[in-house]
């Protein structure tokens, strides 16, 4: 896999730890600390990073195989973004918070504000299925212009089961999502979604402007993990239901608003479907089971 990247680094660190780290104590009196009192020193790490001008380009393969004869894949990832050359202007953030009384520490990934919208994302793979003695090559996605506004990921440690639990909240345009069965260079025979929208709506169904809260790891925790039954073990990924303990009881509501769908036909026309919009989405429970 060939990777080109710049990547900045900026840690931060409690004084406490530096101090600790400190080869010899200060001539003026700085003396390192304890282990007690290093373990009580909280809120205070955290890293920042910007990715200006990141590409990733290579033949790097991810496979599900439910059963040794079945499989669906993803290739050929390239990934680039583009934004300000003024480093940190806006950067990701990654933190380790304590989570509410009785719950895990959370790790909080939060994607940048990104007002004027200058970071964009530009993505594209292959995929296709081997199975039944048939191994096809069903073409690839390609996603241009994907900004985020704000939001983010959690991780944590499921309340009740093994996995990882996780939430994630988004507030996004894609310029186009194309899904070409003749190959990413080939737009005869695509289908493109155009000018997508995913966002918080208030009660009326307008945006807001603000991420919507998908899942949440205290408020509407979600899961990734493994389940066996009797027909073997399969991929498990589920949302829980809204939590009044550590939330309102009530899933947030978010919008989803396509400017136009078309289909590019073999002769080279175009059929265009119009746009499409959903005023209002609410995720009160979600149990998908990927079975063998």
């Amino acid at each position: 896999m060939r990777c080109r990247r710049a990547l900045l680094l900026a840690v931060a660190l409690p004084l406490p730890l530096l101090l600790h780290a400190a080869p010899a104590p200060h001539p003026r009196g700085l003396q390192p600390l304890e282990d007690a009192a290093l373990s009580s020193v909280r809120g205070g790490d955290g890293v920042s990073f910007d990715l200006s001008g990141f590409s990733i380009n290579g033949d790097v393969r991810i496979t599900y195989s439910p059963q040794a004869d079945r499989s669906l894949w993803l290739g050929n990832l390239s990934a680039a973004r583009s934004d300000s050359t003024v480093a940190f202007a806006d950067p990701y953030r990654l933190d380790i918070a304590k989570g509410p009384a009785g719950l895990a520490d959370i790790v909080s990934f939060a994607f940048p504000a990104n007002v004027d919208g200058a970071q964009r994302w530009q993505f594209a793979w292959d995929w296709g299925v081997d199975a039944d003695a048939v191994d096809a090559a069903n073409g690839a996605v390609v996603m241009k212009d994907v900004v985020h506004y704000g939001g983010g990921l959690q991780f944590s440690t499921p309340r009740l089961e093994d996995g990882v639990a996780f939430g994630t909240a988004l507030n996004m345009r894609i310029g186009q999502l194309a899904l070409r069965p003749n190959g990413r260079g080939e737009t005869v025979g695509q289908m493109a979604l155009q000018g997508i929208r995913l966002g918080a709506v208030d009660a009326e169904g307008n945006f807001t402007g603000k991420p919507w809260a998908i899942a949440d790891v205290a408020a509407q925790p979600a899961v990734v993990n493994a389940l066996a039954d009797a027909d073997g073990a399969h991929l498990h990924v589920g949302i829980g239901w809204p939590d009044r303990q550590y939330g309102s009881g009530s899933a947030p509501a978010g919008g989803l608003q396509i400017d136009r769908i078309s289909f590019t036909n073999p002769g080279g026309t175009t059929t265009d479907l119009g746009s499409s919009r959903i005023g209002a989405i609410q995720i009160q429970y979600l149990d998908v089971k990927f079975r063998p």
